[in-house]
This record gives C-alpha cells, sequence and structure tokens, in this order.
C-alpha cells in the first residue's frame, strides 16, 4: 500500500478532546501529514498551547479552541470558527469524553448522568449531523465529501460497574456511527474506532501493579497501548486508505474485548 493514501494535505481537521491524550496524538498524525488541524476541548487554553507545539514542531497550521460539546449553543458557532481560519472540515474526529467515578450506581446523581451523555453522546450527535450535513452538501457541488470518525470505547461492549452511564453514551456512539453511515453515504463515511486502555496522563492515576497483572490475564498483547498506537487506524479512517470502509467500528484494544465489535 503507498503511503500516498495516507497523505492528508490540504485537508481540515476538527478534533474534540484534542488538547492532551490519544487527541494530541491524533492531532500531530493528522498535521505531520499535511492537515490543517482545529483541536478544541472545554480549556482553550490547553488546546492554544497544544497547538503552538505541534506548529512549533512541526511547522504546521494548528488552532487551538474552547468548546464545551456537550452545550449544544457552542457547537455551530465552533464549526463557523474552524470553516472562516482553515476551511471547510474535511475529517471530524469526537474525540472529546468523560467519566467521572461514582460509588454505586444508586449514587449515581441527575447531574453526573446528564454530563455523561452531553460530552459522549450529545454532544458528537449534534456536531456530526452539523458537519455531515455541510459535508454532503459539498460533495454535490464540488465532489469532495469526507469522514467522520468516533471514538467510542471498549466498555460499550463490556462495561465494568464503574462506568455504566459512560458505557451507555458510547454503545449510542456506536449506533450513531453505523445510522449516520447509511444516511450519509456514499459522500460522507462514518467510521469508530473502539479503544481499550492506553497509558495516556490519565494512567498516572492506575495502580500500576494491579493493571499490569490484569493486563497479562485478561489482555491477548499482556500490555496497556502506547498514545502513539492510536495512530494508524485514526489515518486510515481519516484517508483515502479507507475509501472502502463506513460504519465500520474498530477496536484498538491488544485483544482484551470479546465481543465483536
Amino acid at each position: 500500500m503507498s503511503d500516498d493514501l495516507f497523505d492528508m494535505t490540504g485537508k481540515v481537521v476538527a478534533i474534540t478532546g484534542g488538547g492532551r491524550g490519544l487527541g494530541r496524538e491524533m492531532a500531530e498524525a493528522f498535521a505531520s501529514r499535511g492537515a490543517k488541524v482545529a483541536i478544541a476541548s472545554r480549556k482553550a487554553e490547553v488546546c492554544q498551547q497544544t497547538a503552538s507545539e505541534i506548529n512549533g514542531e512541526l511547522g504546521a497550521e494548528v488552532i487551538g479552541l474552547g468548546l464545551h460539546v456537550g452545550r449544544w449553543d457552542q457547537i455551530e458557532p465552533f464549526v463557523n470558527e474552524v470553516t472562516e481560519q482553515l476551511g471547510p472540515i474535511d475529517v471530524l474526529v469526537n474525540n472529546a469524553g468523560s467519566s467521572p467515578l461514582y460509588s454505586t450506581l444508586t449514587e449515581v446523581s441527575e447531574k453526573l448522568f446528564d454530563s455523561v451523555m452531553a460530552v459522549n453522546l450529545k454532544g458528537p450527535f449534534r456536531l456530526s449531523a452539523l458537519v455531515a450535513e455541510q459535508m454532503a452538501e459539498r460533495a454535490e457541488t464540488a465532489g469532495t465529501g469526507g469522514s467522520i470518525i468516533n471514538i467510542s470505547s471498549i466498555a460499550s461492549a463490556e462495561p465494568s460497574a464503574a462506568e455504566v452511564p459512560y458505557a451507555l453514551a458510547k454503545s449510542g456512539l456506536n449506533t450513531l456511527t453505523v445510522a449516520m453511515a447509511h444516511m450519509y453515504g456514499p459522500s460522507v463515511r462514518v467510521n469508530c474506532i473502539m479503544p481499550g486502555p492506553f497509558l495516556t496522563d490519565i494512567s498516572q492515576a492506575w495502580d500500576m501493579d494491579a493493571f499490569n497483572k490484569m493486563a497479562r490475564n485478561r489482555i491477548p498483547l499482556q500490555r496497556g497501548g502506547k498514545p502513539s498506537e492510536i495512530v494508524g487506524a485514526a489515518l486510515y479512517l481519516a484517508s483515502d486508505a479507507s475509501s472502502y470502509t463506513t460504519g465500520s467500528i474498530i477496536k484498538v484494544d491488544g485483544g482484551m474485548t470479546w465481543a465483536p465489535a
């Protein structure tokens, strides 16, 4: 397979939750292959700092914006801002996520439940609908569509007791992926990456002895993922390499999840 298939030159990529972790890794990968990238999160200053660092390292065009994806009144202005600064969005990555801790299911408050649904499902639904519509309209006039990549979780297939609201939201994101692939094809491709445990900054709070023991027993590759190991799937789904792939949910979990995607 020619490396040209992964060329992103001139493409405009918008990534939510792009200031750190897997979002940052994907932003760097897209920028290194010629894309213009907008990264967004609730912490605008973090995204602006990340954008500055990637610009300095790669000489790429990367901007950082503030966006609470769970608030619909912020979504359309975000799309407009990206379009104004970089151009129409060619690739949307719904990466923002939130899974607050709780003790028991009865202790899950309505506020916590609604917040998890807003960030992990309600926001991606609205953002995807707006961007997909624009992509489809552009395909009619300019002949180019786009790609939407949802970042789900293996919790959507095998939820633990500690992440039930999150698992519900991410399983909804899986459903949204398939539905939108059918609704917006052939001009817009919609796919999903289902990550397992990755050793990002979040993992710094983990009990690593317990995690490593679990990994040896439950993960065929017997370890957590390195953040850079999300890049291959993201580049595949964003680029022409996946021109015949839509409605797919790709597990990137070291083999941990038994259930099929």
